[in-house]
């Protein structure tokens, strides 16, 4: 196979016989360069396939419309609002997203940090892999180093000097709770994220809160995972395995769901008999007419809410950081 060569200026410059200063002025300060030079540099430009850089191009207009969005899984559908919603706002203000998935991984998470502190970006939007109390990632001080923009979502890290939109999970867990009440349902399996999650930790604590203040017992089996399929169809099996079947199965975010409610069908339990519920809407649920209680939230707006606090941080440098929170709405029969 024949290596494909990356036409350069200096390349452009040997086809037209002309120095590299002329042909660089023609592609970048075209209105700098007569007429007629300029349309020879451009058509030898696109007659050998050059490419400019555009990271070049970037760094030379000193003028950063670059903006960092770190995410801990783009699978995840949560995920997907977000990044929509971030997208179009830094189109609005004429930035442009460089997206980094980190898979969970707090070595990526590193390294994605960095690149986009190479790339001088503007400012950055952060979900972290992990939002226990613990976890302090040795970027931190990088961050606060170069006082760059930022702005964690829903996962944040136990700091305090970086502004914030996160989700409202202590009524998540509370509106959910209120509904098994209602629905006169004692006994719960809650298939959760990490147990050292805070969003986890508030998820549950609003469940029980729930229960006790209507004065209602709750026996309550947790099994801690880390908000993905896989884990969570793996521990609804072996609870089925064990001859056990709860009232209701509570799916602490939607992949968690969808692995309970693949492993009830794989077993072959009819979700007559165990009622599912969950954080967040199920994709596409209604398609198959399949009604899953959840508390819902606008993750577009928690993207949006993300950007435009960015950008006046971006805007004003002394902008102080603050938090803003985004409330669950209860949607008892389903669908989107």
């Amino acid at each position: 196979m024949v290596s494909r060569h990356k036409v350069t200026i200096t390349d452009i410059a040997e086809h037209v016989g002309m120095t590299n200063m002329t042909v660089s002025r023609a592609l970048n300060n075209p209105d700098k360069v007569k007429v007629a030079t300029r349309e020879k540099i451009l058509a030898a430009a696109k007659e050998l396939g050059y490419v400019p850089n555009a990271f070049a191009s970037h760094l030379r207009s000193r003028k950063n419309r670059l903006i960092g969005l770190v995410t801990a899984s783009v699978d995840n559908p949560f995920y997907s609002e977000v990044i929509k919603a971030v997208s179009r706002a830094a189109e609005e203000r004429d930035y442009t997203i460089i997206l980094i998935d980190t898979d969970g991984s707090p070595q990526r998470e590193e390294v994605a940090i960095e690149t986009l502190l190479s790339y001088q970006v503007a400012g950055i939007i952060l979900s972290p892999v992990s939002d226990a109390a613990a976890y302090h990632p040795a970027y931190l001080d990088r961050l606060r180093a170069t006082r760059l923009p930022v702005v964690m979502l829903d996962r944040t890290l136990n700091v305090s000097d970086f502004s914030r939109v996160v989700l409202d999970n202590h009524l998540a867990g509370s509106l959910l709770g209120e509904l098994l009440v209602k629905k006169d349902i004692r006994r719960v399996l809650a298939l959760t994220g990490p147990r050292d999650s805070r969003i986890t930790q508030d998820r549950l604590i609003g469940l029980k809160t729930a229960f006790d203040v209507a004065g209602v017992s709750l026996v309550v089996e947790q099994r801690p995972g880390d908000y993905t399929l896989q884990p969570a169809y793996r521990d609804m099996a072996d609870y089925l395995r064990q001859g056990k079947l709860p009232e209701a199965v509570f799916g602490f975010n939607q992949l968690i769901t969808l692995g309970a409610m693949r492993a009830l069908h794989d077993a072959r339990v009819s979700r007559d008999d165990v009622m599912v519920l969950g954080v967040d809407r199920l994709p596409y649920a209604d398609i198959f007419e399949v009604s899953v209680p959840c508390a819902a939230h606008d993750t577009y707006r928690l993207g949006h809410e993300a950007f435009r606090i960015l950008f006046e941080q971006i805007e004003d440098p002394m902008a102080a950081s603050r938090e803003v929170v985004i409330s669950a709405t209860l949607i008892s029969s389903g669908g989107n």
